[in-house]
């Protein structure tokens, strides 16, 4: 992997997002109780970001541990309701472009679907190919703003698959891989009830001591605010996160301006000389309590010319 740090090459990338949040209270909800090895597999990640999310899921009381594996606690039972899908491996020629299909169950959502070309955006930008969503209005399978049935064999195809109901909705997510394809459905249904009902806002106030779960929140907030562009953050005394694309992508991450804002108590702009974003240029300022500095976080303008350009040649390595 491109990204891997030299530190730390004897073990994979911690790397998930919402969907994998997502996945793995579907997981335990149908298998539980549950070892993390176990749902490290289930879920694709490495068991170090199987138990990133596991440790915010136990953070917020929607999980327990113990030596027989994972289950869910009435909270997590509660957070799962809310956000429900049923979820299946799928073939439906001539409605999608892709050579794996997965379509996901939204009970309900009918009222919140506009044109079905948001739920396909939705699914591309996590890496689908695209998604086809259709609707059950009178006990039949539409288009969104049409009257016209889906296609008899489709229809069939997903009743067999799935118990669909007035209001329902199916997203079919479709790409070159099933993996692809599930994440893009998934996440394209999450979006349509209004994402993840889980709280990601801090219990505590950030101190130096802040671990890289405890910075997801403003992480998260300034990744959205700055457009998707990579943000990275860590305390002055813990190791902290990193994240692309809506996901993390290290929750064990330093970095030289970090490190070096941390020490000077100013913002920094710079072309980093070092690290994952060598030749870019990053934004790094820090976060001061009671007139000290206890955390940095900053923000990777890949959209400079260099910038584009080593990203281009990391994804091409990591490929």
């Amino acid at each position: 992997m491109a990204y891997r740090n030299a530190s730390r090459l004897g073990g994979p990338i911690p790397k998930f997002g919402d969907y994998h949040i997502w996945k793995t209270l579907y997981c335990i909800n149908e298998n539980s109780p549950l070892g993390r090895k176990n749902l490290s597999s289930l879920l694709g990640i490495g068991e170090g970001s199987t138990r990133t999310i596991l440790n915010m899921l136990q953070e917020d009381g929607f999980i327990t541990v113990n030596k027989n594996g994972v289950t869910l606690t009435k909270a997590g039972s509660d957070a799962w309701n809310a956000v429900k899908m049923d979820i299946g491996d799928i073939g439906v020629q001539g409605i999608t472009i892709g050579s794996k299909d997965c379509a996901v169950r939204v009970p309900g959502m009918a009222g919140n679907v506009k044109f079905g070309c948001e739920e396909r955006d939705n699914a591309i930008k996590i890496g689908a190919l695209g998604a086809t969503t259709l609707v059950c209005s009178n006990d039949v399978l539409i288009f969104p703003g049409s009257h016209y049935p889906v296609d008899q064999r489709v229809d069939r195809a997903l009743r067999d698959c799935f118990e669909i109901s007035d209001g329902d909705v199916i997203i079919i997510g479709t790409a070159l891989d099933t993996e692809k394809a599930e994440r893009g459905a998934v996440t394209a249904g999450l979006e349509l009830m209004g994402g993840l009902h889980i709280k990601r806002e801090l219990d505590d106030i950030l101190t130096h001591r802040s671990t890289g779960n405890e910075l997801l929140s403003l992480a998260f907030a300034i990744h959205d605010l700055v457009g998707g562009l990579p943000v990275c953050a860590k305390s002055r005394d813990n190791l902290g996160i990193r994240i692309e694309s809506g996901m993390v992508i290290d929750n064990a991450y330093t970095g030289a301006v970090l490190e070096e804002v941390i020490n000077a108590g100013t913002t920094i702009r710079k072309i980093a000389i070092s690290g994952p974003y060598k030749g870019i240029r990053v934004i790094v300022t820090p976060i001061e309590l009671d007139n000290m500095v206890i955390a940095a976080i900053g923000v990777v303008d890949i959209r400079s010319m260099a910038g584009t350009n080593n990203l281009i040649r990391l994804r091409s390595d990591e490929e």
